[in-house]
This record gives structure tokens, sequence and C-alpha cells, in this order.
């Protein structure tokens, strides 16, 4: 993507160092973006990433070192100053406000005026020239609330925003974080778009795969210190996890030496309504047994989330039963399903999983409130609570390991280790797992794959939700595909390609001509074709009787 010029760097960070307090967050890092280059900014949460580029944007004040913005030496005492320099940046959790249209979020404090009123109409043709320029499909959106829109195109919406304010330089700090796959993609055709024009991009991320196809380079960044450079076309994914972690991290399918026992957990002809009243899950069934993991693929929003929420008490059944060791739980509450040992990692950590106001704590409490030696009589053992949460921060590695530190505070890697860590201690029989992955960086996920591998093979029975297919690959000894809400396809995971997965995922027949579609393994889904006949897939010698099943 980059161009060729004789232009000074569009940005040249020398020595940037940034402390809270003890925490040196940025160590004497060096950064150099080229003119019309995309140069992703790789690390684990926590590495310096987001500081460093905070610093740039003037959100905060750096304690060592020189920022020079096309050659010229600048000192950025707030935004505003930043902005002046033509630097704009698109934060990870968007700066909107959802009431308002997206043409008032877009000229919001520099709205056009004439004789000293606003020109909506000039605001208007500025904005939709913008997004007809870079091809935003922005335009037809000018009168509506932000909360009407999709995440991909709010996203559009800030990148228009600080186009609108002149940037030249921008800074996307997470950008595909909350996009699907087909998101990703769209994002990834405005960022050619805009080098083209001759912008200049900071792309900060924790996936080693997007870094690799959407920069010209990337600097790696690891415990607040830039570890080195590379060119995207020269390097690998486990180059960059090495750079990342420090040491080799294993991305391959291990042999399981364990075999699965009884059932366990099982669901029959499930159907669960939506928050609309719309039918989000039909005829829904599986059997998982001790000691197996079976992985549900698809592309978000398929009913993967309503069929969690009824395996976990948190939403009702329609119909069809849910069963562990030969219960009948349809009907039991939450509170009912984690005393009998349903442990459940929720795929939104901040309004799920945790209070991020609360310390670690009180965090370690949430869902053992009435469960020994935690609580006696309906009396707390704050005592029993503390000693609980020192031992997940060690356990699992919580960074920093201070269990009073507020969740909040944590990155979200460490957020997520929390929660996995209180869920296991929980000594469940079944984990229920939804995206326990997403979100976080590279060495997290290695230790939260190794977790859940050591969980299955001493007996636990697990449902892993993820939508990433190396990883639901991985982890799997069966994988159901989940698509419009019913499971098209069981399948080994040692006998499908990722193509194949990416196939069923979309609605498409495993076996279909890959030329023939627009749907492949890397862009998830989003076909429109009808799912395949509600017929019980072939067992496999793993599957039990009543196996998945549409």
């Amino acid at each position: 993507m980059a161009s060729s010029t004789d232009r000074p760097p569009a940005v040249e960070l020398r020595d940037i160092t940034k402390r809270f307090g003890d925490v040196v967050a940025n160590d004497g890092v060096d950064f150099t973006l080229e003119q019309g280059e995309v140069h992703a900014l790789l690390g684990e949460n926590g590495s310096g990433k987001t500081t460093l580029m905070s610093v740039l944007y003037g959100l905060y004040d750096k304690d060592a070192g020189t920022i020079s913005i096309d050659g010229d030496v600048r000192e950025f005492d707030s935004p505003r100053d930043a902005m002046d320099a033509s630097v704009g940046m698109i934060h990870q959790h968007f700066q909107l406000v959802e009431p308002m249209t997206v043409l008032q979020n877009v000229v919001l404090g520099h709205e056009p005026t004439e004789n000293g009123l606003v020109d909506e109409a000039a605001a208007r043709e500025d904005v939709a020239a913008i997004s007809d320029r870079y091809d935003f499909d922005v335009a037809q959106h000018l009168d509506t609330p932000i909360r009407d829109l999709d995440l991909g195109v709010r996203q559009r919406v800030e990148i228009v925003k600080s186009l609108y304010r002149g940037a030249e330089i921008l800074v996307l700090d997470e950008p595909t974080a909350v996009l699907t796959p087909q998101e990703v993609e769209g994002l990834f055709d405005v960022m050619e778009e805009l080098t083209a024009a001759g912008r200049s991009l900071v792309f900060i991320t924790h996936k080693l795969g997007e870094a690799i196809e959407a920069a010209d380079r990337i600097t790696v960044l690891r415990d607040g210190e830039a570890v080195g450079t590379v060119s995207a076309d020269d390097t690998s994914e486990q180059e960059l996890a090495r750079m990342m972690v420090g040491r080799e991290v294993l991305f391959d399918r291990e042999p399981r030496e364990t075999t699965p026992g009884d059932p366990v957990f099982e669901a029959e002809k499930l159907r669960v309504r939506g928050d609309r009243g719309l039918e989000r899950v039909r005829n829904v069934g599986f059997t998982v047994r001790e000691g197996e993991i079976l992985g549900i693929a698809g592309v978000q929003g398929n009913g993967q989330t309503e069929l969690v929420e009824a395996l976990t008490g948190l939403r009702s059944v329609e119909s069809g039963t849910v069963r562990f060791h030969d219960e009948d739980v349809t009907t039991a509450s939450r509170r009912r399903r984690i005393e009998a040992g349903i442990a459940y990692v929720p795929e939104d950590r901040h309004t799920q999983g945790l209070v991020l106001d609360y310390d670690l704590v009180r965090n370690a409490l949430l869902g053992n409130q009435t469960i020994e030696p935690f609580a006696e009589r309906s009396f707390i053992d704050w005592s029993a609570v503390r000693d609980h949460a020192e031992s997940i921060v060690e356990e699992y590695d919580v960074q920093p390991p201070n269990p009073n530190a507020e969740a909040a505070s944590l990155s979200g890697g460490n957020q997520q280790k929390f929660i996995v860590g209180r869920e296991i201690e929980h000594d469940p029989d079944v984990m229920v797992a939804s995206h326990p992955t997403r979100g976080v960086d590279i060495g997290s996920i290695e230790f939260i794959h190794d977790r859940l591998l050591d969980l299955r093979d001493a007996g636990l029975a697990i449902v892993f939700v993820s939508s990433k297919l190396a990883e639901i690959q991985k982890l799997s000894d069966r994988i159901a595909v989940m698509y419009e809400g019913e499971f098209v396809d069981t399948v080994d995971p040692d006998d499908v390609t990722e193509e194949e997965l990416g196939l069923l995922m979309a609605g498409h027949d495993r076996e279909a001509d890959v030329d023939s579609t627009a749907v492949t393994a890397d862009d998830g889904g989003g076909g429109d074709e009808t799912p395949a006949d509600e017929t019980e897939p072939p067992a496999s010698e793993d599957a039990p009787d009543g196996g998945a099943q549409s």
C-alpha cells in the first residue's frame, strides 16, 4: 500500500517514554510512519501500543522523547493540538453520540456557519463528498441516528469524522475488535482507498494475520519496548508471535491422548426466541461427554448467543430439553445451574463477566455468593473470598498481581484470564465458553487454550463457541456448524479444511464448488442460501448416540 515519496516521514517518534507512577508504559520507543503507508503496531494487551499512540494524539503527555510530523518537531498538549497537525485517532470504543444523527456526529464542534448560523446544507455537502470519494456508503445514512447503525457503518462514520476535521494521519486503535469477518474485509478496502489517496495509517492490533494482510510494515511492542520492525511481506505469524511473547508459540492442533467418557450435557430439539420475539434457535440437539470439547462454529449472529444463554439459564426455552447428568434443567435458574456445576465464560466480559468498578476480590465472589466456603448462613466470608481472588491472580498469571485492582484497570487479556480462572475454580462438570479469546492477545490466547485442553483431559465436558476457524479446529473434538439457528453439519476437525468450514458457516454444502462461490473461509460467510436439510449428521467413532443434530 505504501507510496514512494521524497517527503519526510508522516510521523517520527524518537525515544518516547511514558510513565504512570512506577509503571513504565513506553520505554524509549522509536516509531516511524512513512507517507502513504499502513504501519501496524502489534503487541499483546498491555504492551504499550495504545499508550504510544495516545501520546501522539495528545491524550497523554510524554515524559521524554520527540514527536515529528512531516519533518517538523511538534508538542501536543491536547487532541486539539494533534488534530490541528492533521492527526486523527479512531478509538476502539467509538466516540459517537448515539441519539444524534450521522451528520450531527461528524460535524459536532466543527459546524460550518453562515451569518452566525449553522450551514447545514454546506455540512451535508461536505460530508457526502468525503463519503462518496472513498466509497464509504455513509452519505445515505446522514439523517440516521447512530444507535440504528451496525458496527461497520459506525466505524466508517468515525473515519469520516476524522477526515472532515482534516486528518492526513489516522490512528486506528484495534479497529477490527467488534467487526464481523465481512466488515473486516470492508475496513481493509477502506484503508487501501485512504492510502491510495495519500493518507498515512497506524493500525493498532494484536491479531497476527490481520497485521500481515493489511500493513506494509509491522512494529512489535513488548513490555513497553519496541522489539523490532519488519516488512509484512517478509514475515510470518510464527515470527511475529515469537517477537510478541519472546518465545515460540504453538499454533497447531495436538493429537489427544484421552477418550471421551459418559454423556454429561445434552440438548434435544431446542427452540429459542431472541429479544425481538423471532426464533433464533431451531431444533438444535447435541450431546457432550466427559473429557470432550464440542465446538460450535458460525458467523456471529446465527443463533449462537441465544443458544448459549438457553444452555446457561439466562434465556428461557421455547421448546425442547436441556439435561445435565440426566437431570432435566430446562427451566432451572442460572443460580441453580452454577450450584449444579455448569460454568460459563460469557462472550462479553465487560457487561456479563465482570463488574468493572469492582476490585478483583469482589469480582471473585460473582457466582459464589451462596457457595461454601464463601457464604455461610447468608453471611459472606470476605477473608475466604480474598484468598480465592489471590489464588486466581497467582494461578492464572493475572497482571498486575493485585487483587485490590479494579477490573477496569486490567487489560482485556488479563480480564479474560481472571474470568476463566474464576469459572474453573468453581470446580464444574461442564464449561460453556463463548468466544473466550475475543479481543485477547496471543499470549493470553495460548494460556486460555492450554487451560481448556487441560480441563478436557481432566474429564470436563466443554461447549466451546467461536467464529475463529483456526481456533475451533485446534480445540474441538467435534465441530457443529451453526447457520441461521440450526446445526447444518457436525464434522471431525481432522477431516475438514478451513475452506470447507467457511462454506458450511455461510450455508453452503461443504463439497460445493469453491470457485463458483463468493464465500471463503477467510470472509466467514454472509451467504443467502438455505441451510442444509434437517438430517442427523453421520456418527463418527467419537460421536455418542443423540449427538449434535439439526
